[in-house]
């Protein structure tokens, strides 16, 4: 785990210093064209360059061991992180849209636009490559943080891909305002892309349920579920950044003893690792049965203290699983 830690702040150290490349670049090509739209991506390479600082800080201290005084770890601050990422892509959309807004009524000359769109054009296919990479490692490896700015780059990269079509009709047409219309245009994409990662990290602040991975956790239960295992009910899963928490009441025989107990438990966890490619902690509760009702659900063969015959075996859905209330036939 600590190899994987080290890996992701490398990439993020590399996203950070291509970001000041791109940034540079970016300038310069507003420099060279006072173009509107041209600027409207080199003001979000800040952000880019400011949200990929914070996202290193994140890494390393979510990386940081649990202690004292934080004993599921430090793995929220992704949560912040993305939410501080999202709120700067949300100010400058406001930014880019005011400033496009001012010059559509107070036009201003824009030149040397063949120079800037190849500029543009460049640091945008090259932040395309790095946000696909970055959204995907952070996807497998379940990395708010590199997923957000995986986002947040490729979301530059069709900013950028808009601006150098409005270029092209600029040229073309030798209509000025259409630059600034163009910078409009993707200054609401901007905002909008800047929503939803606050909305989830706030999500993920609140621990909201991920009905998406829940579901996927309770096929994999139910394709390979235990006959010992006569139910599985309030079923919840929490996310520390790329670590889950998982926990829930299971039912098994009211005769075993511990061993027999922890070693259910323990299959458990074995089945959902496997699933799983992040860090998982478990906190399972075991229950008796309570006979006869649970007898009508329970699939033990053999069983010798069995008050009533199997009637029916409950399929675990993501509905049913989460309720805290134990399943009947």
């Amino acid at each position: 785990m600590a190899e994987t830690n080290q890996r992701h702040f490398s990439i993020q150290l590399y996203a950070l210093l291509l970001g000041l490349v791109l940034m540079g670049a970016k300038f310069i090509a507003w420099w060279l064209t006072n173009s509107n739209a041209i600027l409207t991506d080199a003001l979000e390479s800040i952000i880019n360059v400011v949200a990929a600082a914070f996202g290193l800080y994140s890494l390393a201290l979510a990386a940081k061991p649990r202690d004292r005084n934080h004993p599921y770890g430090h793995g929220k601050v992704e949560f912040l992180s993305a939410g501080f990422e999202g709120t700067l892509i949300f100010l400058a959309g406001l930014a880019i849209i005011g400033k496009a807004g001012y010059n559509l009524v107070y036009p201003q000359i824009i030149h040397d636009l063949d120079i800037g769109l190849l500029l543009a054009a460049g640091a945008g296919a090259i932040n395309y490559g790095i946000g696909y990479f970055l959204e995907k490692r952070g996807k497998r490896h379940k990395s708010l943080i590199l997923q957000a700015s995986g986002k947040h780059l490729k979301s530059d990269a069709y900013s950028s891909a808009g601006l150098v079509i409005g270029l092209i009709l600029v040229i073309a047409t030798g209509i000025t305002a259409l630059d600034s219309l163009v910078a409009l245009i993707f200054g609401g994409i901007i905002i909008w892309t800047g929503f939803r990662l606050v909305r989830q990290s706030v999500a993920g602040i609140m621990d909201e349920a991920d009905y998406i991975l829940i579901k996927e956790l309770v096929d994999k239960l139910q394709q390979d579920r235990m006959d010992s295992w006569i139910d599985i009910h309030n079923f919840r899963v929490i996310k520390y950044g790329a670590t889950l928490h998982i926990d829930c009441h299971m039912t098994v025989p009211w005769y075993y003893d511990i061993r027999q107990g922890h070693e259910e438990a323990r299959k458990f966890e074995i089945i959902v690792k496997e699933l799983c490619e992040a860090p998982v902690e478990f906190f399972i509760h075991l229950d008796p049965c309570e006979p006869p009702g649970n007898c009508r659900i329970c699939s033990v063969e053999g069983c010798q203290k069995r008050k009533a015959p199997l009637e029916a075996t409950v399929t675990w859905t993501l509905d049913n699983i989460m309720r805290d209330q134990k399943h009947d036939a």
